[in-house]
């Protein structure tokens, strides 16, 4: 049976809009003129009524933890309550109590932010933590994901002192006397992580479809993510196996490309060994590229650059690996036919990551490799210059701009920042995807486009910060449908509304080429479609 969509706003990826499409199981068959699509009409079809709504493909968010995502959903969320130390701290105390959670369990939160902080720009640490809770272990994480706080019974329990080393492409922050104060930065993060409760591959599988609801209400139908090492308690083929059973279930309504996030050769080896590699999977789940970590976050001072931090001389950052093991790791995959992506926000790890693809392009050349860099945030010109040399794929967060206009100049000085989050240049020297990095940020997609069109905060409309970096709304919306499929190699299966590719649409209750610039946030998601099937509808 087909379906015939008509009297809208149908955005394809071309301009001008047209007016209506047509659908055939999970494919697009039609997209033009009423008349044109009303001519597909047989006996059975069915015919929907626009209303001269907008639509387009799908949104495809190219950089996101799911799992994460669906695992922060079950958490504190401190998104909303990060005005102030003593409000967090509120906050937490009324949440233990509302959820019963019983002395000696975990509490775990994420979102907060001491830039935002009105007591105080600092980051907490075990004494505040204290102060909520004695009793119970807690562990909460800063919004970027790159630093998280402990209380003294957290320390206790995971038997973390004064006597235990630091950790490679980590730290945690010590007392007076010498012991953990309770703050812990990339990879130190594990010391704790480690030891929280282990989650079973029913649990895997719950926050999987926990996360694909919200990502559904945002108009989100692909999603390029980091589950892999999500929980570093949990073998792999766990979380495999879940996506593997919801896809046999007929429960997903995202599609899956995994960013596979590995720490040593012989783990890539033996995933690559196993039969694993980019491409392998369906429609519904593919393995994507090998994920690396480079750095931290410019809001936690943990991305590593060239020169210290304007605001504090006396650190650069962390550099979670060193070029050499960049080298052998892009490397080995580069030679084995896997895509590459790594993570990137400091100008001081691009040049490692950046040398380490010269290198495996040189020894190895592959003409589509589709390498890429995740955030491309501070950047130099020399540098910029360099991802078109070696036809590098850029993964932007847009999103991003909403907090790190507040911090950018005063973090890394004016000439830096003068280069940096140079989205429209990466967008047009290049390939360049758009995503939300969630759950750091929502997959909000809206605010994403408004932030790359705007180049201010979404709210108080802060900015503009390098107004010539202003995409446009024609870039930004396919920098989250079309680009998002090329940086999976599935241009040729989704990201537009043409014959032939997959049906999987957002219907919004406005026209982006007809709104102003900085109401583009406020535009609502009506319905999602995936496979031609309607996976989230809005109520009233």
């Amino acid at each position: 049976m087909r379906i015939i969509y008509r009297n809208g706003a149908v955005y394809t990826g071309e301009l001008p809009l047209c007016e209506a499409f047509v659908t055939e199981g999970n494919r697009f068959v039609y997209a033009g003129t009423n008349e044109g699509a009303m001519a597909f009409k047989e006996e059975g079809d069915e015919v929907r009524e626009l209303d001269g709504r907008f639509v387009c493909a799908g949104f495809n968010d190219s950089h996101m933890h799911l799992l994460n995502y669906g695992n922060a959903l079950r958490m504190a969320d401190l998104s909303a309550h990060t005005s102030s130390m003593g409000a967090m701290k509120e906050y937490m105390k009324d949440f233990i109590l509302e959820n019963n959670i019983r002395p000696g369990t975990w509490v775990k939160g994420r979102g907060w932010n001491h830039d935002y902080f009105e007591d105080g720009r600092r980051f907490p640490d075990r004494h505040d933590l204290d102060e909520i809770s004695e009793d119970h272990p807690i562990c909460l994480t800063r919004t970027c994901g790159h630093a998280c706080v402990v209380n003294t019974k957290a320390l206790e329990l995971t038997g973390i002192t004064k006597d235990t080393p630091q950790v490679d492409g980590g730290r945690f922050e010590v007392d007076a006397d010498g012991g953990p104060n309770g703050i812990f930065r990339e990879n130190a993060m594990d010391l704790i992580y480690s030891r929280l409760p282990e989650p079973d591959k029913e649990d895997i599988k719950e926050m999987i479809l926990a996360a694909s609801r919200a990502l559904n209400r945002y108009g989100v139908t692909s999603s390029q993510t980091d589950d892999l090492l999500a929980f570093n308690n949990v073998p792999y083929e766990r979380v495999l196996e879940a996506y593997r059973e919801l896809e046999a279930e007929g429960r997903m309504t995202v599609r899956v490309y995994e960013q596979s996030q590995f720490t040593t050769l012989k783990d890539l080896k033996g995933f690559l060994e196993k039969g694993y590699n980019t491409g392998w999977g369906t429609p519904w789940f593919k393995i994507g590229p090998l994920k690396m970590l480079g750095d931290g976050s410019l809001g936690a001072r943990s991305a590593y650059l060239s020169s210290p931090y304007a605001d504090d001389p006396s650190t650069c950052g962390i550099p979670i690996f060193t070029r050499e093991q960049f080298e052998e790791m892009a490397g080995y995959a580069n030679s084995h036919g896997m895509q590459v992506a790594i993570h990137a926000i400091g100008d001081g790890i691009l040049d490692d990551i950046l040398a380490a693809y010269e290198k495996a392009l040189s020894e190895c050349p592959r003409p589509d490799h589709r390498h890429g860099i995740v955030h491309c945030q501070i950047t130099r010109p020399d540098q910029l210059r360099k991802f078109e040399e070696l036809s590098l794929h850029a993964y932007i967060q847009s999103i991003f701009l909403d907090y790190d206009i507040h911090i950018v100049e005063e973090r890394i000085g004016k000439e830096r920042a003068a280069s940096s989050y140079n989205f429209k240049t990466l967008y047009e020297t290049t390939h360049a995807s758009n995503g939300s990095d969630c759950p750091v940020e929502l997959p909000d997609v809206m605010k994403g486009i408004q932030c790359a069109v705007t180049r201010t905060t979404v709210k108080d409309h802060v900015g503009p910060y390098l107004m010539e970096q202003a995409m446009s709304v024609k870039q930004a919306l396919d920098s989250f449908t079309i680009e998002g499929a090329h940086a999976s190699f599935e241009e040729n299966e989704k990201g537009r509304i043409a014959p032939g590719l997959a049906a999987d649409f957002v219907v919004l209750d406005a026209n982006p080429f007809d709104v102003p610039a900085n109401e583009l946030a406020r535009i609502q998601v009506e319905a999602t479609y995936v496979d031609g099937v309607c996976c989230y509808a809005k109520q009233g």
